[in-house]
């Protein structure tokens, strides 16, 4: 693995959801380091990375309530348990739990293993409402996630998320505070 700055030097073998974030990354101006790597399943696959990114990478919850009507995306640090009925609680929504990939490909273009905030920018309808647990932006300069796949990794600046990204892509952070004990 190899830490790169910005976007691969050709498009051969990505795919075009991935080309995509690329694209509206650079019209923005948010700058990126990259790695590309196997396929990342797990936070726990994600150590090597976050070695060489010098940080850490967010885990990345696709959350839905017990009818599937409203969907959730959680960002938190990737090394903090997650409990659904802490955050129920403090979102007002009964019985949370993770949204199925139909829904997860439907709405972010997304498959498991690749959720990233990233996948906002597929989201035309704001479907999905962002959490993001405020140890994230408490403790993390960066935000490390995948580009809409899994086999490569960014690591961006959490203010360029937070004040270039989600405007443009239209969507808003709610803060939540998780324990992870």
């Amino acid at each position: 693995m190899e830490l790169l700055n910005g976007r691969p030097a050709t498009n051969a073998g990505r795919l075009e959801k991935e080309i995509r974030v690329y694209d509206l990354l650079d019209s923005l101006g948010i700058s990126y380091d990259r790695i590309d790597h196997e396929a990342a399943m797990t936070i726990e696959a994600c150590q090597d990375i976050d070695a060489l990114f010098g940080t850490h990478m967010c885990k990345n919850l696709f959350l839905c309530n017990r009818q599937e009507t409203d969907f959730y995306l959680l960002l938190m640090p990737g090394d903090k348990k997650f409990k659904t009925k802490e955050l129920s609680s403090q979102i007002n929504t009964a019985r949370l739990s993770f949204a199925n990939e139909k829904h997860m490909e439907e709405l972010l273009d997304i498959t498991p293993g690749s959720v990233s905030v990233l996948g906002l920018m597929n989201d035309k309808n704001h479907r999905v409402r962002l959490l993001i647990d405020a140890d994230v932006i408490d403790h993390h300069e960066y935000i490390g996630c995948h580009p809409c796949i899994n086999t490569s990794s960014l690591r961006i600046k959490t203010d360029d998320i937070l004040n270039v990204f989600l405007p443009a892509v239209h969507h808003q952070a709610r803060y939540v505070k998780l324990l992870g004990e």
